[in-house]
């Protein structure tokens, strides 16, 4: 009996600091049921846990070309399982101009059920910079190993004109692209080569949204189409390789942000129309 009794309380105890130890950074996907502008309102949160102290991004989507990111901070108590998260600077959005954006607080709880993870729990928010609810409601999120917008890199840039020099990757072998920006073709049917192809991209600096991509005109002898990207922006450089095939183009978020530093506080507020996003 007392060796049964050990063994339970040497269970009880693993699974108790299981649940205590329970790493919840990561990615986590749902759907809000709420009225606004989008069909389908999904929402991915980042999550970064360090201690009981939360932080990250989330993402209020329709899919990965119409979406509001913002950050936020948290909790984490882990005697209840319990999350609280609060929405604050909108850092990135491209919605339609009849949308505005809600900033979100959520409470949830953390189950895990066999391989499957949840957090469920409440959210409610308000118009950005306004008293006006969004109404709020019930939410369920999963856990995801990845998260839907990682093929296409955001980079900020804290100034009103970046320089972009297209390589070909490695071996030279014929690749010819065209780059449009902003779905504005800025140069078209171009060899890539060891020498760069150059171009200017002028930041409107009333919208904190720019697109660029890159589309494979042919494949070269090696498919896919691949080409080394170096963004020059004031004093920062940035290397991205793209990939693109006859099928899929390669493309880049422009974040103009004022002062990387305080990131998001360039962004205007919006007028109250209806409570979308």
């Amino acid at each position: 009996m007392v060796k049964i009794f050990l063994a339970f309380s040497f269970l009880f105890t693993a699974v108790t600091f299981q649940c205590a130890g329970q790493d919840i950074s990561g990615y986590w996907k749902g759907t809000l049921s709420m009225r606004g502008c989008f069909p389908e309102n999904n929402i991915e949160l980042q999550i970064n846990a360090k201690g009981n102290v939360l932080a990250g991004d989330s993402y209020h989507y329709q899919d990965i070309d119409n979406y509001v990111k913002k950050n936020f901070r948290g909790s984490f108590d882990r005697a209840s399982k319990k999350l609280t998260l609060q929405e604050g600077i909108v850092t990135t959005y491209h919605i339609p101009q009849r949308c505005v954006i809600c900033v979100k607080n959520f409470e949830l709880i953390y189950y895990r059920e066999g391989n499957k993870e949840t957090l469920k729990g409440y959210w409610s928010g308000n118009v950005l910079n306004s008293t006006l609810s969004c109404d709020g409601g019930s939410i369920v999120l999963t856990r995801i190993r990845e998260s839907a917008f990682k093929e296409i890199p955001e980079i900020k840039v804290d100034t009103g004109t970046i320089r972009l020099d297209f390589y070909d990757n490695a071996q030279i072998d014929g690749d010819s692209i065209t780059v449009m920006v902003d779905k504005q073709v800025v140069m078209t049917h171009q060899r890539l080569s060891a020498k760069p192809l150059t171009t200017y991209v002028r930041i409107d600096k009333n919208n904190t949204f720019h697109e660029i991509e890159m589309v494979a005109e042919n494949l070269g002898s090696i498919p896919p189409n691949t080409a080394v990207l170096i963004i020059t922006a004031g004093k920062n450089r940035h290397l991205l390789t793209l990939s693109s095939s006859e099928g899929k183009s390669a493309r880049i978020r422009i974040i103009y942000d004022e002062d990387i530093s305080k990131t998001g506080q360039t962004i205007a507020a919006s007028l109250i129309k209806s409570p979308d996003n």
